[in-house]
Order: C-alpha cells, then sequence, then structure tokens
C-alpha cells in the first residue's frame, strides 16, 4: 500500500505532462501511486510513454484506458462531461489510505501532497488554497482568495457553502466511501457541477483541515478571468494585467531590458527595469529572480532572500529559481 494515492483523469491535452510532472516532483512522501484515466484520446498517447520513463522510483504509475469513454458526451453513460466515471473508478482502485485529485491542466508545489498528508490524519478530508494562472502566459495572477476557499467562505458561501475545488482535495477512503460515486454525476445540465455535489457532500463532516498553504496552481482562461463570477474580484485587488492584455508586452519589455542590464553588470538599470514589471505584475516570477539576483550583487542579502522566496513559491518548477535559492540557502 501507497502512502497516498493521486487520480488524475485526462483526455491527453499537453498540460498532462506538467501535471504529472508535478507529482513526481513532490517531496517528502514515502511512495506515492499515480493513477492516470484517460477518458478519450484527443492528444498524442506517446505522453503516457514518456511519463513512464520519467517516473521516479517512489511513485507508482498506473494507466487505465478502458478503450471508450465513460462520458455521456462522448456515448458514455454517465453525465459528468469531462471525465464521466473516471474518478470515482480510480478513487475506488487507488491502493493507499488518502486520495488527492488532480485535473491535467493544474499543477503542485512541492510541498502539496506531504502538507496535506500532515493536516488529513485523523480526520475526514483536507484541502490546500490555491493560485489562479494565466492559461496564455503561465503566469500566476493571484492568490485565489474568493472562490476554492473552503467551507464557510468566499463568493461560493451562500449558495453553496463554500467551495474546494478538486485539485486541491485529499479524501480519506475510509471515510469518504460514499463521496466518490458523485465524481461520475453532474450538478448541471451541461454536464459540468460533479465538483459542487462532492463539495456538497464533505462539508457535512465537519472533520476537515486546511493546510493554509498555496500549493496548486490552477489555470484560467483570459474569457474565464473576464466572467463576472470573478472580474469584480480581480478589479477589488487592482490586478489590471491579465484584464487589460496589452499590458503583457510591457511586462516582457521591462523584463527584458532587466535582464540585458543584470548581464551588463549594470544594477540600477537592472533594478528600475525589475521594478517596472514587477509593478504591473507583481509575481512574475522570472523579474522576481531578476531583481533577487541584483539585490544579491549589490549584498542586500535581505531583500535578495525575501525575493528569492516569493520566486520559488510562484515558479517552483523554474529550474534557474530552484538553483539560486540553493545557493543562496548555502550561504546563509
Amino acid at each position: 500500500m501507497h502512502s497516498v494515492a493521486v487520480v488524475l483523469p485526462t483526455t491527453l491535452r499537453p498540460t498532462l505532462l506538467r501535471a504529472a510532472r508535478s507529482v513526481f516532483a513532490q517531496k517528502d512522501v514515502a511512495s506515492v501511486q499515480l493513477l492516470i484515466g484517460v477518458d478519450t484520446t484527443g492528444g498524442d498517447p506517446a505522453m503516457l510513454e514518456q511519463l513512464r520513463r520519467e517516473c521516479p522510483q517512489h511513485v507508482v504509475l498506473t494507466v487505465l484506458d478502458l478503450g471508450y469513454s465513460t462520458s455521456t458526451r462522448h456515448g458514455g453513460f454517465y453525465p459528468n462531461h469531462y471525465s464521466g466515471a473516471l474518478r470515482t473508478i480510480l478513487s475506488y482502485a487507488a491502493n493507499a489510505p488518502y486520495v488527492a485529485y488532480l485535473d491535467d491542466d493544474d499543477w503542485w508545489a512541492h510541498d502539496h501532497l506531504c502538507s496535506l498528508l500532515d493536516m488529513i490524519a485523523g480526520r475526514d478530508w483536507a484541502f490546500s488554497y490555491r493560485w489562479i494562472v494565466d492559461r496564455e502566459t503561465g503566469w500566476p495572477i493571484c492568490r485565489d482568495e474568493w472562490d476554492s476557499v473552503g467551507p464557510g467562505r468566499g463568493i461560493n458561501q451562500a449558495r453553496y457553502g463554500g467551495f474546494c475545488c478538486p485539485s486541491t482535495l485529499m479524501l480519506s477512503k475510509q471515510t469518504c466511501h460514499f463521496v466518490f460515486p458523485h465524481w461520475s454525476l453532474a450538478a448541471f445540465s451541461n454536464g459540468t457541477g460533479e465538483d459542487r455535489l462532492v463539495f456538497d457532500e464533505l462539508i457535512k463532516s465537519a472533520n476537515w483541515a486546511s493546510t493554509g498553504r498555496h500549493s496548486c496552481f490552477y489555470e484560467m482562461s483570459a474569457e474565464g478571468q473576464s466572467h463576472p463570477h470573478h472580474a469584480p474580484e480581480f478589479a477589488a485587488r487592482s490586478i489590471r494585467w491579465n484584464l487589460e492584455r496589452d499590458l503583457i508586452p510591457d511586462i516582457r519589455r521591462h523584463f527584458g531590458a532587466a535582464q540585458s542590464a543584470l548581464a551588463a553588470g549594470e544594477l540600477a538599470a537592472a533594478t528600475q527595469s525589475c521594478r517596472a514589471a514587477l509593478a504591473l505584475q507583481p509575481h512574475h516570477g522570472e523579474s522576481l529572480l531578476c531583481l533577487a539576483l541584483t539585490q544579491w550583487a549589490a549584498g542586500r542579502m535581505t531583500e535578495a532572500g525575501e525575493l528569492l522566496g516569493h520566486a520559488l513559491e510562484v515558479a517552483c518548477d523554474n529550474p534557474a529559481v530552484a538553483e539560486s535559492w540553493e545557493k543562496f540557502s548555502a550561504l546563509s
């Protein structure tokens, strides 16, 4: 038996590689079973072979491809629009006491599973918080402070009693056995809303906990960001660049100038350009790293450490960020 299982339904979108690799990169977990369920082969099946080759020793990869879809969208029986009965089937098949869930266009920070395992011990379920990420650029926009924020909170409180998106959840198989069938269903006529049904079942138990960490990264399209469900929340936080898309080239231009200045040893100019980029996009990982390196070179170690920590939080999968953090930590 494994320490934890991860259920990942997919239509073989290219983002599957990023999602699965974030499972491979999990720290401080003895053994992980990653169960990938293929609903339809809308993408390249060679991705599965690639993941088998990359799979580390502490992860066991289980792939379920029935050869047909269980979703009514593709001629199957179950109304769940995206994955039919796959989450349900794989939840029961998971050879672990706990099951976490990951959509194939989301990904996790390296401590996601271990922090959930710490909190779920003796409880029915646990959840993390998440970052909202712009799909086009891949840049984190902000921490989600209004939507997937748990029971009794956020803009879903009145209608649903709160909300947790699937990629933030970990469930105990012992106590959530009868929750799993709800993954196959749909709350709405368009085949969506299974996550609402599952959450409705989960909040019947008061025995839950949150990690308090934003360790999930949730991709959102430009259309989703401009939806009335989210746009007012961005506006209330004075976040503009994701809705005013013409600002994106400005952020890239400032970062490019900062890179060039840093390479030339012009620390003041690099600092100015980095701060200009971060004034528009405070969570731009590359600009955070660049500014950290300029402060490091200038001997401002406290600020450099804070900037590197922020860069690591939003871009933990960037090798340059990880390498710089390790070098900086070795000096501290």
